[in-house]
């Protein structure tokens, strides 16, 4: 972890670790190891269909390597981060043609319930404010 980074109250130990979990589903999917609707693959990241769609337009754009949350993937690859944003933005435009929502939940409290950074794109409808 890059000097002066460390994490944020609440998210504990292991918050930028590398090692790939051997039960992360999002690790086996982007191996290839578990099927899923794939929408489109970049150098650094893999995007495909969320399993349970909030809006007509549902996708995770994930990393192929494994980072805990946004925030581990901030600190350790930004320009994977950067890759990430610049595909759901893609995805959206191409889908959507507007407005979309990408949502990162970071921890648990937050919603995080695969601790694999995902983006999720979502759109095609009225997102409204505030969510949840």
């Amino acid at each position: 972890m890059p000097d002066g980074v460390r994490p944020p109250d609440g998210l504990g130990e292991g918050w930028a670790g590398m090692a790939e979990p051997d039960d992360c589903v999002f690790c086996k999917i982007a191996a290839g190891q578990i099927p899923a609707q794939v929408v489109t693959r970049g150098e650094r990241v893999l995007a495909f269909r969320d399993l349970n769609p909030q809006a007509p337009t549902h996708v995770l754009v994930i990393t192929r390597e494994h980072h805990r949350d946004v925030l581990a993937l901030a600190a350790t690859d930004p320009q994977a981060l950067a890759e990430l944003v610049q595909v759901g933005a893609a995805i959206a435009a191409d889908e959507t043609g507007g407005p979309f929502r990408l949502v990162f939940n970071t921890g648990a409290a937050a919603g995080q319930s695969v601790f694999h950074v995902h983006g999720h794109v979502l759109g095609g409808r009225d997102l409204g404010w505030p969510p949840g």
